[in-house]
């Protein structure tokens, strides 16, 4: 998630942790602790392909967190040892902030490799979008409440809680919506008997109302939106695959670790005579957000370069607001819809 989210996220599971003892400072802590996973962007890994695929790395382990929140904790209860809070529930509050802020990020499709180092594995379930303000929302609400009425900690308590219930049911309804729309993507594909060998169904920008489907084959992927709750039939657009162009390069590091951290959604296409793979799970055709450059066509083979780099030919980020527009009308067509169809 992004990190006003995972802040305000840290603030109210610090909070709720820590107790009224720890007062404001519980939450001050949860914030900063629910922060310090993602730390890792400002380092670098060696290039991008490797700084992409290995953001949400050893930060995000469970086994790394679980090993590092007595650290962490311990100079927190030494800095607060005068509230007599005690060093167990400061290691309780910073350890559920580290997991929970793991956990949350793998509700998203980028990848998050919670199992390092024994499996670098991405976990993606991507049933929300890595910026929602409907799952931000109560949490901001919920922690500022809490700090507003800090002197009457039942009722600071009941925001705080409040905020963290609304949120985790927002989160659940992500993977029921993800669910039924998962259920219709696969029944359209075999109706239009398409060729596909994997699909996935994931929300558009900031909302979990409108679905993007990608749907892959061998030489072709397959993209539709769909409006949940829409009777409309899912019309898929093919788009070609041109994964012949790795012939030569199938065996360097930055593709085969591409092809492994976008779990086979990627597209391979020709740019001016780059060869680029862009991961199809975040983004649309024209836009994708992580696209490298990882060989060139040379006499019609593909030879390898030295550094894969970011693709940077893309148009104008701006028309990906077409499909919010798109959402809105469809909204406004069904509830006109459902209007005129009650009966009076």
């Amino acid at each position: 998630m992004d990190s006003v989210t995972q802040i305000v996220f840290g603030a109210a599971v610090g909070g709720a942790v820590a107790g009224r003892r720890a007062g404001w400072r519980g939450f001050a802590w949860g914030a900063a602790v629910g922060t310090m996973p993602d730390l890792d962007s400002f380092y670098d890994y060696g290039g991008p392909v490797a700084n992409f695929t290995w953001h949400r790395g050893y930060t995000h382990s469970l086994f790394v967190q679980t090993l590092a929140a007595p650290l962490i904790a311990w100079p927190i209860e030494r800095l607060h040892r005068h509230l007599g809070v005690g060093y167990r529930r400061w290691l309780a509050a910073v350890w559920l902030i580290l997991i929970t802020h793991a956990l949350l990020d793998a509700f998203t499709i980028y990848g998050t490799q919670l199992l390092l180092p024994f499996s670098d594995h991405p976990f993606g379930l991507g049933s929300i979008f890595i910026i929602d303000p409907a799952y931000t929302l109560p949490l901001i609400v919920g922690v500022v409440g809490a700090l507003w009425l800090r002197r009457d900690w039942e009722r600071a308590r009941r925001w705080n809680l409040a905020g963290l219930l609304i949120s985790t049911l927002y989160l659940g309804w992500g993977v029921t919506a993800q669910q039924w729309v998962e259920h219709r993507a696969q029944a359209a594909i075999e109706q239009a008997d398409l060729p596909a060998e994997r699909m996935l169904a994931t929300p558009t920008a900031v909302n979990s109302l409108l679905w993007r489907i990608v749907a892959v084959g061998e030489d072709a992927h397959w993209e539709a939106l769909h409006l949940l709750g829409s009777d409309e039939p899912i019309e898929f657009r093919r788009y070609p695959n041109q994964r012949q162009l790795l012939e030569g390069i199938e065996d360097q590091w930055a593709v085969r670790r591409l092809q492994d951290f976008t779990h086979g959604f990627y597209a391979v296409t020709e740019e001016d005579g780059r060869v680029v793979i862009s991961d199809l799970r975040m983004g649309q055709v024209g836009f994708y957000a992580f696209a490298y450059a990882v060989g060139r066509v040379e006499d019609g083979r593909t030879v390898a370069i030295d550094d894969a780099r970011h693709s940077t030919s893309r148009p104008d980020p701006f028309t990906m607001l077409d499909d919010l527009f798109a959402c809105a009308r469809g909204i406004a067509t069904e509830v006109m819809h459902c209007g005129t169809s009650m009966p009076r």
